[in-house]
């Protein structure tokens, strides 16, 4: 018990994470790019952690009449719920305001609205949002909270990593418009491949492979490697590595066609090492495709199935690639594995076993031989193969038949 509550300490204190300014003006200006009317007229729900605080609070607020706002809200999670009870002091608007209540500081979540000139200046701004204590603690999952989602046109928040599919699923994104960040390892969670398979959801605008800061709490922990800024402006921070934004609101990228790999004199032309100067590419040991191990080095001219990684939808435009499925997702019918190694065990690179069946490996991407830097599987007749990094299959849009 006493190592679950350790766990769940830490697993709170890192889901804290408070999105920059920048951050949110920079992925939102995408949007706006593509339709400048995106969100006129429509309600915003920021179902976020301290709105007080929050720069998707002040970013909405401050830019209303810009962005043709119809209503804005925001709402908080009460400090008595959180799994780790740190000091939670009242902010002065709070403490200036008749309607503050001590205990329903502590025990009840708060809601911020904003649709009018409250302040009569001719002008509506953050100097005119409304607050008042939910009835609850504010957690999106409850009844009170799931009101105000029915009522909303588009969810924009940064929900806690460790509740990204449930925060999704309860989005329900065939029903809402949203934008909400989460880690690129989502991508090929079951809950959500099969939808940006299906292009009914994507990633944003900003490129997740260059990491963002978040605003962290001072008591924050950080991994015994982090080796990036701890402080910026004065805030604590923490970098967070291949963080995605996700969203069903278009936006320019997606459309704009990536630069193919040509072949000159037979030979591919690429600045990566790992391919320049082949003649063809590796194909899988276990798929009828072959490998292409970076988004920038897809072929121009291959008519087939092409493992890709995940980066690749950074890159991603539906005009131009179909995505067939995804390794270890089982949703690849399209590109069926065909062989099993059930009968291969798992041997370190000195050639060690692990003692690890190789039926661990089905369903990966796999290629034949030993690169001597990881662990690799083999069978009694001395087959090896290595399993490359989790891999999307596409094939040309308009080489399809």
């Amino acid at each position: 018990m006493a190592n679950d509550n350790l766990f769940n300490a830490k697993r709170a204190k890192n889901d804290e994470f408070y999105t920059q300014y920048h951050d949110i003006e920079k992925e939102i200006n995408a949007y706006l790019e593509f339709n400048p009317k995106v969100f006129t007229n429509k309600i915003i729900l920021l179902p976020c952690d301290d709105p007080e605080w929050s720069n998707f609070t002040k970013y909405f607020a401050q830019n209303f009449e810009k962005l043709g706002l119809k209503k804005l809200i925001s709402t908080s999670y009460a400090p008595d719920s959180k799994v780790v009870q740190m000091l939670a002091q009242p902010t002065l608007f709070e403490l200036d305001d008749p309607k503050y209540d001590k205990t329903k500081s502590k025990s009840n979540g708060k809601i911020f609205t904003l649709y009018r000139d409250k302040s009569g200046d001719q002008k509506i701004n953050v100097d005119d949002l409304e607050w008042e204590y939910l009835e609850g603690d504010g957690d999106f999952r409850s009844l009170e909270i799931m009101k105000l989602r029915d009522e909303a046109d588009c969810i924009i928040t940064n929900p806690p990593f460790s509740l990204f599919r449930e925060f999704l699923s309860w989005i329900d994104p065939s029903k809402k418009q949203f934008v909400i960040i989460g880690n690129m390892n989502a991508i090929t969670y079951k809950e959500v491949f099969p939808l940006i398979k299906e292009n009914r959801i994507w990633v944003g605008a900003t490129n997740f492979n260059t990491g963002m800061y978040f605003k962290v709490p001072n008591d924050f922990v950080y991994a015994d490697t982090y080796k990036f800024e701890r402080e910026i402006h004065g805030a604590k921070v923490n970098r967070v590595p291949g963080v995605c934004w996700f969203t069903n609101l278009d936006h320019g990228r997606r459309h704009q066609p990536l630069p193919l790999m040509p072949m000159i004199d037979n030979l591919t032309y690429s600045k990566h090492k790992e391919i320049k100067g082949k003649s063809t590419y590796t194909k899988y040991d276990n798929y009828d495709a072959i490998d292409v191990p970076f988004a920038d080095a897809i072929p121009s001219d291959f008519n087939g199935v092409m493992g890709v990684p995940i980066s690749f939808l950074n890159k991603y435009s539906p005009e131009q690639f179909e995505i067939l499925g995804a390794t270890q997702r089982g949703c690849h019918d399209e590109v069926p594995d065909i062989k099993k190694y059930d009968e291969y065990w798992e041997v370190k690179p000195n050639g060690e076993p692990t003692g690890s069946s190789g039926g661990k490996t089905n369903e990966n991407a796999n290629l034949a031989g030993n690169d001597g830097r990881k662990n690799y599987f083999i069978n009694k007749e001395g087959h090896v193969i290595q399993s490359a990094y989790q891999r999307i299959f596409i094939r040309h849009r308009k080489n399809k038949s």
